[in-house]
Parts: structure tokens; sequence; C-alpha cells
């Protein structure tokens, strides 16, 4: 077993998380396309000299290998996206939702702040550089293993999608471009695989509480590693943190082995493979890729503006899912009312009955049931069983104007055209009817025990009725 205090193991976390609004620095909606594009533009990588005079090593190896680069345009991509108009004001939302991130993770906000561009090298930004600007700094977080400082938190946009790349192109798809994301970055504090782990789901735990995207690609997560005698390594490309710790420690005995042989570990950047080993990506970008955006003025953050969003801090998701649980709620149903963004609905129709087993019925069950059944999609069915709908029969069954049993056959009326004020008048020809599907299904399977028909109603009915009522049909006419 490896003594990582031994070895000097250190690390830190780099994560990339899109936000859940409109681009940063133009009005373009964030969404990915799939269909074909209209129109494709062509450019070429060049580095030059900075300031300094020096030449940043990852922009000149990338720019020597020659390549061509393409972007894929559409009708939702404007002239900011491709680097032929200035940007816009900084997205307020994006900034909102930045602010809540670092507030979380006890950082302290940076009241005024120069956006910066940052020099990209694989071609992955129509205009050479990233724009990125630091809006909080100094926090923490709790592990088990000790406290992780974060040591800043960065609102910047995300970079163009890659489609395809050989030898002498890469195509890029602009619909990413401009994405915001936050850009958290943690101390060097990780001592251990373990932690690193812990760390990540701490901080994803965090990310998920707020307005954030969600899916593959969302979230893109770095490693920074290195022992004792070794350079620091940069790992990207983590999808899910389950892969970390095994990374990691194959990373540990590449650095050993090659101190064993006598070479120094090479600072560089890595890509992480599926099976937990890495490959040579990039050398290590230089210290002096960072410059001051000319076409914004400063970004300023009031004291009102931060004290706004404190006062409507969102819970963490791991409190709301306890919360949940202890309603009574199985932790698949909780699971399935965030999935499915279904927690403010869920919380304002608790209010009315609490009841949450008809409410997760009312919100997820039911839906998906006549969803199938009728072939209806899931924005079909919100639009026909609409919040409203579903208060009304909540409020009717509190009144005691139907029963809890009685709300799928409600439901079942609404879904096929029947206002629901009409709906829930349920008279007792309804249970006529029940009663006469009862006595077909004996009258077709004639002969059967009471249990064995019993069988068969219940799942006819699926629920619609109790298994009181049907064995009581069910004894009136085995008479």
């Amino acid at each position: 077993m490896i003594n990582y205090k031994e070895i000097g193991f250190k690390s830190g976390l780099e994560i990339h998380q899109q936000l859940d609004t409109h681009k940063l620095y133009c009005e373009c909606p964030s969404v990915l396309r799939t269909d074909e594009p209209l129109k494709v533009v062509k450019r070429k990588l060049h580095f030059v000299a900075g300031e300094s005079g020096e030449v940043d090593e990852a922009a000149k190896f990338q720019a020597e290998s020659g390549k061509d680069y393409f972007y894929q345009t559409y009708d939702t991509t404007c002239l900011v996206e491709l680097d032929e108009e200035p940007p816009h004001e900084i997205n307020q939302d994006a900034l909102r939702i930045a602010l809540e991130i670092a507030l979380l993770m006890n950082c302290r906000i940076v009241p005024l702040s120069q956006i910066m561009r940052k020099t990209i090298v694989n071609g992955s930004n129509t205009s050479g550089f990233q724009r990125t600007v630091m809006i909080a700094r100094d926090g923490f977080i709790e592990t088990s293993e000790g406290k992780v400082g974060i040591d800043s938190i960065y609102l910047e946009e995300d970079s163009a999608r890659p489609m395809e790349k050989d030898e002498t192109k890469v195509v890029y798809r602009l619909d990413r471009l401009g994405i915001p994301l936050v850009e958290i970055s943690t101390r060097p504090d990780l001592k251990t695989p373990s932690q690193v782990k812990e760390a990540a789901l701490k901080i994803g735990d965090i990310l998920r509480s707020t307005r954030v995207r969600r899916g593959i690609g969302t979230i893109r997560q770095d490693l920074n590693v290195s022992v004792k005698g070794s350079s620091r390594v940069e790992i990207k490309g983590f999808q899910d943190p389950k892969m970390m710790e095994k990374c990691l420690e194959l990373e540990v005995e590449r650095q050993q082995e090659s101190l064993k042989k006598g070479k120094k570990n090479l600072s560089e950047v890595r890509n992480a493979l599926p099976d937990g080993t890495t490959e040579f990506l990039r050398p290590m970008p230089g210290a002096a890729r960072m410059y001051p955006e000319t076409d914004l003025p400063l970004l300023e953050i009031s004291r009102d503006f931060v004290n706004e969003v404190k006062k409507n801090l969102p819970k963490l998701r791991s409190e709301i899912e306890g919360e949940l649980k202890n309603h009574g709620l199985s932790e698949d149903m909780v699971k399935m009312i965030l999935k499915e963004g279904k927690l403010e609905d869920y919380k304002e129709l608790y209010e009315i009955s609490g009841n949450p087993q008809l409410i997760s019925k009312l919100l997820i069950t039911f839906p998906k049931e006549f969803g199938k059944k009728s072939g209806k999609s899931q924005e079909e069915m919100e639009k026909i069983l609409s919040k409203d709908v579903l208060i009304f029969v909540l409020e009717s069954v509190y009144k005691e104007k139907i029963q809890e049993k009685d709300v799928k056959i409600v439901l079942e009326k609404v879904l096929s055209g029947v206002p629901v004020k009409e709906a829930v008048k349920l008279e007792k020809k309804d249970f006529a009817d029940v009663e006469e599907k009862i006595m077909n299904i004996m009258k077709e399977k004639p002969g059967l025990s009471p249990n064995a028909y019993m069988g068969l109603v219940m799942k006819e009915f699926r629920g619609a009725i109790t298994g009181e009522e049907a064995m009581s049909a069910i004894k009136k006419f085995l008479k």
C-alpha cells in the first residue's frame, strides 16, 4: 500500500461547470445543435511573442502542427461567437449563480475585477483566447480528511465543441462556445486519492444545488498532482469521480517509476483514459498567458448585490434529499423528483395536502404511466395535467369531495378531455361501470377462486379501486 504522506503526494482540483443560462457575452441561447450547420468558417492558428518577448511553449507546439481549424455555425450563432463583434455586457444571471456557488464554498467575493483574456492554444476559441474573470477567492470546504481550501472561482466562457479531428484538421461546432461556466480551483491540500474523490463529490453537491446544466459534457474535472522530487502534472478529461482514485494511483506509480530511473517527471498536460491510465497531451502552458480584456469595463460586484444573493442562497442538494426522505419518500422517488425538476412543484403541493405519497404519484408515477399508455410526450402530459389541475385535485381530496383512491380516475378523465371541475364530480355510476367491468372479467374466466379474480381485477384497474372494493364486487358476482 502506498504511503501518500511519505512520498509527498499533493493534489488539487480544477472543476469547470456549465451554468444553465444564455451565453456569457451575448444573448444567444445555450443550445447544443444536432442538425446540419448552415455555414463552416476556416481559420489558421498562429503564435506570436507576448509583451515580454517570450513565446508560450504550448501555443508554439500547437501552431507548429500546421492544422486547419473549421467552425460550424447555425442560426443561433452570432458575430460575437465568430469574433467579428465586441462582447456584450456580462450575463447577470450567470453572475448571480456564480456568486451563489462562491458563497456556498465560504469564499470572499472580489468587489472589483478586471476581465481577462486567457490564451487558448488548441483552436477551440475563434478569438484565440477565453474571457475569464475572478469572482471570489479564499474559501474552503470540509472533508472527512480535513479542510480543503478553495483558491479561486472564475466565471468564464466555454470553448467550441470538437466534432472531428485528424492529423491535418480539427472541426469545431460553435454552439457550445460562450456558454457560461464556473472554474473552481482548490489549493493543493488534497493528501490522498480518497480525499480527492470526496472533495470532488462535495463540490458536485454544491454545484447541483444551483442552476447548472446537467448531462454528459456539462462538467469537466481536471487534476493537478505531484510527488516529492517530481514536477506538477495536470490530468484532464474526468467525467466521473469514481475514476479519480484509480487514475491517481497509476499516475503516482508512473511518476515514482521515472524517479527510480533517475528521470525527473516533466511538467505537462496529460489526458485521462477510460482504463485509468494517462497519455501525453501537450506541454504545460506558460504562466504569462493572461492579459486584460480591452473591450469590456471592470466588473463591479456591489455589496447590495451580494447581500441579495445571500438572502436567497439555495439549500444543498444533500440537505434537500434528507428532508424528502424524512417525509417518507423512497430514495428512488427522491432522485426522480430532483431529476425531473419537480422540487418546487412538490413543495407547493405539499403545503396543500402534506401527503408525500400522493404528491409523488401526481408528479411522477401517474404522468409516466399515462404517457406510456397514451403515447403522449412529457411536454404534452405536463400541459394537460398542469400544476393548476393537480392543485385542484389535491384540494378536492382535502375538502373530501373525492377520496384518494379516486384521484387516478379523475386524472384519466382530464386526459380524455373532461374539464377538471367536472371530472371530480364522481357519481355512483362511476363504480357501477367498475362493477360491470369486474363482472365481464369473471365471465371471461369462469370457475376461478376469489383470489385469482382479485389478481386479474387489480391488474386491470391498476390502483383505481381498492382491494376491499374489488373483493366486495367479486364476492357479489360469485353468489
